[in-house]
């Protein structure tokens, strides 16, 4: 496994991390090896391996950076398989691919509020339980909350993300901001040196927690205000991308970067296969007002290839050993029972929120029964990104 070394955290446990880590680092250096957790699963997905592995390939649509390549490894070794990961940076860019006619994906990592859009146009299949038992049985119930369909009807729970604002702390506290609230978009010593999702619900969801109104406000006029906000803060923002600012914030050319809790929290803990270090001079804020809440969910193509082995992986992802090992790597949580309870109580600690911070997230929620609302968003969100930073 591409071991994190956790010299940084984002809470007061650092420097237990900071042991655990250590710990891990000897122990896992030359990797983790899932091939029986992998052969089990797939049996278990009433998948027949035959002497040799199974061949062939599963084709899997996600996010970058998220799934560990060990985990992806002792698949490919156990079934004799090659796993072909291709990534995107939006739920937008993924739905306009598929729609334009991308296929030969078995499995793509959509965020909840995007599944019921493509449950609806016949995109992706009706799961089989039966084939991914251990989603049942392992799945953590303290995150039932955090989910939109608790039945997994189309979808299984991946992992779950917390969108804020990653920053450059030598930047930001001589300047006297308030990086915790989002009013920090429109502080003057900031000017063009913020980037922000290139995100229709991410963004528009800023502005609409910003004045009070929920991140899934159906309302015209709440919806109008969110964007006059946003442009009041264009002239700050020096790019909308989904991927940039996990380079850039480190580098200072961005100095605020609105993005995705693992992501962030990736930077700052540091990559010591890539020579990558801990980067403590990075923070990552959950404003006051709100911030946006979205699982990233597994789902089968309806056009999959491979649906065998797509129900293989999902239960694979389901073991406690895998996801110890994909938690470990991805700086973020997967609602997997077992693994969670595997991992060090400092990098628990580390990647779960608690209680009270979570009080204040919004959950992501979807349009796709009301294509009203979402042409109000579309329209908002070409407002937005016609108007130019000045």
């Amino acid at each position: 496994m591409k071991f994190k070394s956790i010299r940084v955290a984002l809470t007061a446990c650092a420097a237990a991390v900071l042991v655990a880590g250590c710990a891990k680092e000897t122990e896992e250096d030359e990797g983790v090896d899932l091939t029986k957790q992998a052969r089990a699963a797939a049996a278990a997905a009433g998948v027949q391996l035959k002497d040799g592995g199974d061949g062939g390939e599963l084709h899997i649509y996600t996010w970058s950076d998220y799934i560990a390549p060990d985990v992806l490894k002792s698949f490919e070794k156990a079934l004799g398989v090659t796993v072909v990961v291709d990534t995107f940076d939006s739920n937008e860019a993924m739905y306009a691919k598929l729609k334009a006619g991308g296929t030969g994906y078995d499995i793509i990592t959509p965020s909840s509020y995007q599944i019921g859009g493509m449950a609806k146009e016949g995109m992706i299949d009706i799961l089989d339980h039966k084939r991914i038992p251990n989603v049942r049985a392992n799945f953590d119930p303290s995150f039932a909350s955090q989910i939109l369909d608790a039945s997994f009807k189309y979808s299984v729970p991946y992992a779950v993300t917390y969108t804020g604002l990653a920053y450059l702390k030598g930047k930001i506290q001589p300047a006297g901001v308030d990086i915790d609230s989002w009013s920090v978009l429109g502080n003057a010593a900031m000017k063009g040196r913020i980037s922000l999702l290139d995100d229709i619900r991410e963004v528009i969801g800023i502005g609409l927690m910003y004045l009070g109104y929920s991140v899934n406000s159906k309302n015209p006029k709440e919806i109008n205000a969110a964007v006059e906000q946003v442009l009041k803060w264009r002239p700050n923002i020096r790019k909308f991308d989904g991927e940039s600012y996990k380079a850039e914030v480190p580098a200072g050319a961005t100095w605020i970067g609105h993005g995705y809790s693992t992501d962030v929290t990736q930077v700052i803990v540091g990559d010591e296969e890539s020579g990558a270090p801990p980067r403590d001079d990075i923070g990552f804020a959950l404003p006051r007002e709100g911030f946006s809440i979205a699982f990233d969910e597994m789902v089968v193509a309806k056009d999959a290839k491979r649906k065998d082995l797509a129900y293989a992986f999902m239960n694979y992802i389901y073991d406690g050993d895998v996801a110890a090992a994909n938690m470990e790597y991805i700086c973020g949580p997967n609602p997997v029972k077992p693994g969670i309870e595997k991992l060090d109580p400092a990098y628990r600690q580390l990647i779960i929120l608690n209680v009270e911070t979570l009080k204040r997230g919004q959950l992501l929620k979807g349009f796709a029964d009301d294509p009203a609302t979402m042409e109000l968003y579309n329209k908002a969100w070409d407002k937005i990104k016609a108007t130019e930073a000045r």
